[in-house]
């Protein structure tokens, strides 16, 4: 489940929930993102590293570079990508 939050030309702001084993495919974004971890726990592989984030963390996904993303239980993030 996705709800987006802010959708500006300068960036967006999309929250996201996922139940346990789901997740985003392989992708590419052509900006930075932001995600804040607001509940519960998922590994984020990006630029061939694992991490495993939980509440409180944040990372930062690269632009153009391939990151995918799965819950290992119920899991909760913010996303925040800065256009401009």
């Amino acid at each position: 489940m996705s709800r987006t939050l802010i959708d500006k030309k300068a960036g967006t702001v999309t929250f996201f929930a996922f139940a346990a084993g789901q997740g985003l495919s392989e992708h590419v974004a052509p900006y930075d993102a932001l995600v804040s971890v607001l509940d519960g726990e998922a590994e984020i592989v990006t630029s061939e590293k694992i991490y495993h984030v939980k509440e409180g963390e944040m990372i930062i996904l690269p632009a153009n570079k391939p990151h995918e993303l799965k819950a290992i239980r119920k899991f909760k993030m913010m996303l925040i990508m800065i256009k401009a």
